[in-house]
Protein backbone atom coordinates (compact mmCIF):
# COMPACT_ATOMS: atom_id res chain seq x y z
CA UNK A 1 0.00 0.00 0.00
CA UNK A 2 1.42 3.15 -0.83
CA UNK A 3 0.13 7.15 -1.61
CA UNK A 4 2.30 7.19 -4.70
CA UNK A 5 -0.30 5.38 -7.08
CA UNK A 6 -2.31 7.10 -9.77
CA UNK A 7 -6.10 6.50 -9.03
CA UNK A 8 -9.28 6.35 -11.08
CA UNK A 9 -10.72 10.28 -11.58
CA UNK A 10 -12.10 11.96 -8.68
CA UNK A 11 -15.40 10.53 -8.21
CA UNK A 12 -18.35 12.42 -5.97
CA UNK A 13 -21.18 10.80 -4.43
CA UNK A 14 -24.51 12.13 -5.14
CA UNK A 15 -25.34 12.45 -1.13
CA UNK A 16 -23.18 15.91 -1.85
CA UNK A 17 -25.81 16.85 -3.74
CA UNK A 18 -28.71 14.39 -3.24
CA UNK A 19 -31.56 17.75 -4.33
CA UNK A 20 -29.67 17.46 -8.26
CA UNK A 21 -31.39 15.16 -10.33
CA UNK A 22 -28.49 12.60 -12.02
CA UNK A 23 -28.15 14.75 -14.68
CA UNK A 24 -27.97 18.11 -12.92
CA UNK A 25 -25.61 16.07 -10.61
CA UNK A 26 -23.34 14.94 -13.73
CA UNK A 27 -23.18 18.54 -14.92
CA UNK A 28 -22.30 20.45 -12.22
CA UNK A 29 -20.21 17.71 -11.09
CA UNK A 30 -18.00 18.29 -14.57
CA UNK A 31 -18.05 22.17 -14.12
CA UNK A 32 -16.53 21.72 -10.74
CA UNK A 33 -14.04 19.20 -11.71
CA UNK A 34 -14.98 15.76 -11.31
CA UNK A 35 -14.42 12.92 -13.50
CA UNK A 36 -16.62 10.56 -12.20
CA UNK A 37 -20.07 10.14 -10.06
CA UNK A 38 -21.71 8.25 -7.89
CA UNK A 39 -26.09 8.11 -8.31
CA UNK A 40 -28.63 7.23 -5.76
CA UNK A 41 -30.77 4.84 -7.91
CA UNK A 42 -32.38 3.22 -4.81
CA UNK A 43 -33.35 5.01 -1.42
CA UNK A 44 -32.17 4.72 1.83
CA UNK A 45 -35.07 4.07 3.17
CA UNK A 46 -38.68 3.43 1.87
CA UNK A 47 -39.50 7.29 1.10
CA UNK A 48 -36.49 8.79 1.01
CA UNK A 49 -34.78 10.53 -1.89
CA UNK A 50 -33.80 8.44 -4.69
CA UNK A 51 -34.00 9.10 -8.57
CA UNK A 52 -34.77 5.27 -10.19
CA UNK A 53 -33.28 4.76 -13.79
CA UNK A 54 -35.16 1.92 -16.39
CA UNK A 55 -32.69 1.03 -19.28
CA UNK A 56 -34.86 1.70 -22.27
CA UNK A 57 -36.74 4.71 -20.91
CA UNK A 58 -36.08 8.17 -21.80
CA UNK A 59 -34.73 9.79 -18.57
CA UNK A 60 -32.17 6.81 -18.64
CA UNK A 61 -31.30 7.94 -22.21
CA UNK A 62 -31.46 11.60 -21.70
CA UNK A 63 -28.62 10.41 -18.61
CA UNK A 64 -26.30 8.25 -20.80
CA UNK A 65 -26.08 11.61 -23.31
CA UNK A 66 -25.23 13.78 -20.69
CA UNK A 67 -22.91 11.61 -19.61
CA UNK A 68 -21.38 11.10 -22.77
CA UNK A 69 -21.62 15.20 -23.39
CA UNK A 70 -19.92 15.59 -19.91
CA UNK A 71 -16.99 13.55 -20.18
CA UNK A 72 -18.17 11.98 -17.06
CA UNK A 73 -17.78 8.43 -16.06
CA UNK A 74 -20.45 6.33 -12.86
CA UNK A 75 -18.13 5.18 -10.79
CA UNK A 76 -21.34 3.04 -8.21
CA UNK A 77 -24.78 3.27 -8.09
CA UNK A 78 -26.60 2.77 -4.52
CA UNK A 79 -28.07 1.88 -2.11
CA UNK A 80 -29.55 -1.21 -1.10
CA UNK A 81 -30.00 -1.61 2.33
CA UNK A 82 -30.13 -5.73 2.97
CA UNK A 83 -32.69 -6.33 5.53
CA UNK A 84 -34.44 -9.55 6.45
CA UNK A 85 -37.05 -9.80 4.12
CA UNK A 86 -34.58 -8.43 1.35
CA UNK A 87 -36.37 -9.43 -2.54
CA UNK A 88 -32.80 -9.72 -4.38
CA UNK A 89 -34.34 -10.54 -7.95
CA UNK A 90 -36.57 -7.24 -7.47
CA UNK A 91 -32.80 -5.44 -7.89
CA UNK A 92 -32.08 -6.73 -11.61
CA UNK A 93 -33.61 -3.74 -13.22
CA UNK A 94 -31.03 -1.85 -11.16
CA UNK A 95 -28.25 -3.75 -12.05
CA UNK A 96 -29.08 -3.61 -15.71
CA UNK A 97 -29.31 0.01 -15.21
CA UNK A 98 -25.84 0.27 -13.36
CA UNK A 99 -24.04 -1.61 -15.82
CA UNK A 100 -25.64 0.42 -19.30
CA UNK A 101 -24.64 3.36 -17.28
CA UNK A 102 -21.29 1.66 -17.00
CA UNK A 103 -21.05 1.76 -13.47
CA UNK A 104 -18.56 -0.34 -11.33
CA UNK A 105 -20.14 -0.81 -8.90
CA UNK A 106 -23.48 -1.45 -6.23
CA UNK A 107 -23.30 -0.07 -2.90
CA UNK A 108 -25.24 -1.64 -0.43
CA UNK A 109 -25.37 -1.81 3.77
CA UNK A 110 -25.81 -4.95 6.38
CA UNK A 111 -29.34 -4.16 7.98
CA UNK A 112 -29.78 -7.67 8.83
CA UNK A 113 -29.13 -8.93 12.61
CA UNK A 114 -28.82 -12.90 11.43
CA UNK A 115 -25.31 -12.93 10.29
CA UNK A 116 -25.84 -16.21 8.34
CA UNK A 117 -29.06 -14.80 6.57
CA UNK A 118 -26.90 -11.55 5.76
CA UNK A 119 -24.17 -13.61 4.37
CA UNK A 120 -26.75 -15.80 2.46
CA UNK A 121 -28.20 -12.45 1.10
CA UNK A 122 -24.99 -10.94 0.06
CA UNK A 123 -24.26 -13.61 -1.57
CA UNK A 124 -27.04 -13.85 -3.76
CA UNK A 125 -26.54 -9.94 -5.19
CA UNK A 126 -23.03 -10.22 -5.49
CA UNK A 127 -24.35 -13.50 -7.96
CA UNK A 128 -26.96 -11.29 -9.63
CA UNK A 129 -24.38 -8.47 -9.59
CA UNK A 130 -22.01 -10.59 -11.79
CA UNK A 131 -23.89 -11.18 -14.71
CA UNK A 132 -24.38 -7.36 -15.18
CA UNK A 133 -20.42 -7.70 -14.40
CA UNK A 134 -20.67 -5.41 -11.25
CA UNK A 135 -18.77 -5.29 -7.95
CA UNK A 136 -21.28 -5.32 -4.59
CA UNK A 137 -19.13 -2.55 -2.00
CA UNK A 138 -20.65 -3.32 1.41
CA UNK A 139 -20.49 0.15 3.56
CA UNK A 140 -20.12 -0.46 7.43
CA UNK A 141 -21.98 2.48 9.49
CA UNK A 142 -22.08 3.10 12.81
CA UNK A 143 -25.74 2.63 13.67
CA UNK A 144 -26.14 -0.61 11.36
CA UNK A 145 -25.48 -3.90 11.93
CA UNK A 146 -22.19 -4.12 9.89
CA UNK A 147 -21.17 -1.09 11.71
CA UNK A 148 -17.54 -1.47 11.83
CA UNK A 149 -14.88 -2.52 9.34
CA UNK A 150 -14.05 -5.54 11.43
CA UNK A 151 -17.75 -6.58 11.03
CA UNK A 152 -17.43 -5.22 7.52
CA UNK A 153 -14.11 -7.97 6.75
CA UNK A 154 -15.93 -11.07 8.87
CA UNK A 155 -19.53 -10.56 6.45
CA UNK A 156 -16.98 -10.26 3.15
CA UNK A 157 -15.04 -12.89 4.09
CA UNK A 158 -18.60 -15.14 5.44
CA UNK A 159 -20.37 -14.54 2.68
CA UNK A 160 -17.48 -15.82 0.60
CA UNK A 161 -18.02 -13.83 -2.81
CA UNK A 162 -14.62 -12.47 -5.33
CA UNK A 163 -16.92 -9.53 -6.13
CA UNK A 164 -17.11 -8.38 -2.99
CA UNK A 165 -15.85 -5.65 -1.48
CA UNK A 166 -15.67 -3.26 1.89
CA UNK A 167 -16.54 0.83 1.10
CA UNK A 168 -14.32 2.70 3.54
CA UNK A 169 -15.95 5.86 4.09
CA UNK A 170 -13.84 8.30 6.42
CA UNK A 171 -16.19 9.35 8.70
CA UNK A 172 -17.50 6.11 9.23
CA UNK A 173 -14.32 4.32 9.97
CA UNK A 174 -13.38 7.32 12.75
CA UNK A 175 -16.69 7.23 14.20
CA UNK A 176 -17.13 3.55 14.84
CA UNK A 177 -13.45 3.36 16.23
CA UNK A 178 -11.40 2.10 13.43
CA UNK A 179 -7.99 3.53 11.87
CA UNK A 180 -5.79 4.15 9.08
CA UNK A 181 -3.93 0.91 10.66
CA UNK A 182 -6.76 -1.09 10.44
CA UNK A 183 -7.83 -0.30 6.78
CA UNK A 184 -3.84 -1.27 6.32
CA UNK A 185 -4.00 -4.71 7.66
CA UNK A 186 -7.19 -5.50 5.42
CA UNK A 187 -5.72 -7.75 2.45
CA UNK A 188 -5.52 -5.47 -0.29
CA UNK A 189 -8.24 -6.94 -2.67
CA UNK A 190 -10.80 -6.25 0.46
CA UNK A 191 -10.64 -2.18 -0.65
CA UNK A 192 -11.56 -1.00 -3.88
CA UNK A 193 -13.34 1.95 -3.18
CA UNK A 194 -12.74 4.88 -0.39
CA UNK A 195 -15.41 8.44 0.52
CA UNK A 196 -13.26 10.93 1.64
CA UNK A 197 -14.47 13.86 4.19
CA UNK A 198 -13.87 15.43 7.39
CA UNK A 199 -15.23 16.00 10.90
CA UNK A 200 -14.85 17.69 13.73
CA UNK A 201 -12.75 15.81 16.46
CA UNK A 202 -15.79 15.62 18.99
CA UNK A 203 -17.44 12.33 18.64
CA UNK A 204 -21.43 12.89 18.60
CA UNK A 205 -23.51 11.12 21.17
CA UNK A 206 -26.05 8.22 20.35
CA UNK A 207 -27.23 6.90 16.61
CA UNK A 208 -29.32 9.72 16.07
CA UNK A 209 -26.44 12.40 16.13
CA UNK A 210 -24.59 10.12 14.14
CA UNK A 211 -27.13 10.38 11.25
CA UNK A 212 -27.14 13.66 11.43
CA UNK A 213 -23.82 14.37 11.13
CA UNK A 214 -23.27 11.89 8.27
CA UNK A 215 -26.05 13.73 6.61
CA UNK A 216 -25.94 16.81 7.09
CA UNK A 217 -22.68 17.83 9.62
CA UNK A 218 -19.58 16.65 7.33
CA UNK A 219 -16.25 19.52 6.65
CA UNK A 220 -14.79 19.36 3.31
CA UNK A 221 -11.44 17.41 3.41
CA UNK A 222 -8.67 19.28 4.82
CA UNK A 223 -10.78 21.32 7.71
CA UNK A 224 -11.47 19.20 10.04
CA UNK A 225 -9.63 16.40 12.29
CA UNK A 226 -10.20 12.86 10.54
CA UNK A 227 -7.23 11.49 10.04
CA UNK A 228 -7.21 11.35 6.19
CA UNK A 229 -3.19 11.37 4.75
CA UNK A 230 -2.97 8.28 7.03
CA UNK A 231 -6.07 6.63 5.09
CA UNK A 232 -4.29 7.94 2.18
CA UNK A 233 -1.32 6.55 2.76
CA UNK A 234 -3.23 3.14 4.21
CA UNK A 235 -4.69 2.44 0.63
CA UNK A 236 -4.04 -0.54 -1.87
CA UNK A 237 -2.70 1.33 -5.17
CA UNK A 238 -5.43 1.76 -7.49
CA UNK A 239 -8.18 2.57 -4.80
CA UNK A 240 -11.42 4.98 -5.87
CA UNK A 241 -11.29 8.04 -4.90
CA UNK A 242 -14.57 9.80 -3.80
CA UNK A 243 -15.84 12.27 -1.91
CA UNK A 244 -19.18 12.16 -0.15
CA UNK A 245 -19.62 15.94 1.82
CA UNK A 246 -23.49 17.12 1.74
CA UNK A 247 -23.18 20.48 3.06
CA UNK A 248 -27.03 22.08 3.19
CA UNK A 249 -25.78 25.61 4.42
CA UNK A 250 -23.78 25.98 0.49
CA UNK A 251 -25.41 25.86 -2.98
CA UNK A 252 -25.35 22.54 -4.57
CA UNK A 253 -23.12 24.51 -7.31
CA UNK A 254 -21.05 25.85 -4.45
CA UNK A 255 -20.77 23.01 -2.75
CA UNK A 256 -19.32 20.87 -5.23
CA UNK A 257 -16.84 23.21 -6.20
CA UNK A 258 -15.33 23.12 -2.47
CA UNK A 259 -15.72 19.62 -2.29
CA UNK A 260 -13.81 19.13 -5.44
CA UNK A 261 -11.30 21.75 -4.71
CA UNK A 262 -10.49 21.00 -0.40
CA UNK A 263 -10.28 17.47 -1.80
CA UNK A 264 -7.64 18.14 -4.57
CA UNK A 265 -5.54 20.61 -2.06
CA UNK A 266 -5.76 18.12 0.86
CA UNK A 267 -3.88 14.73 -1.96
CA UNK A 268 -1.44 17.46 -3.08
CA UNK A 269 -0.38 17.85 0.81
CA UNK A 270 -0.69 14.43 1.19
CA UNK A 271 1.42 14.13 -1.91
CA UNK A 272 -0.76 11.46 -3.45
CA UNK A 273 -0.72 10.98 -6.79
CA UNK A 274 -3.99 10.93 -8.59
CA UNK A 275 -6.01 11.40 -12.10
CA UNK A 276 -7.94 14.83 -12.21
CA UNK A 277 -10.27 15.06 -14.93
CA UNK A 278 -8.75 17.71 -16.32
CA UNK A 279 -8.96 21.16 -15.19
CA UNK A 280 -11.62 22.71 -13.24
CA UNK A 281 -14.26 23.93 -15.12
CA UNK A 282 -15.61 27.08 -12.72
Amino acid sequence: MNPLTVAPKLAVAHLTALELTPCELVRHAARAGFGAVGLRLNPTAPGAVAYPSLVGSSAHRELRRVLADEGVSVHDVEFIPVMPDIDVASFAPMFDAAADLGARCVTVSGDDPDAARLAANLAALCELAARSGLRVDLEFMRWRHVGTLHQARAMVERAGSANLAILVDALHLTRSGGSPADVRALPEHMVRAVQLCDASSIDPIGDDATILEARAGRLPPGQGALPLGELLNALPAGTTLGVEMPLPSLPADERLELAYRSTRDMLASSHYRYELSGASRQ
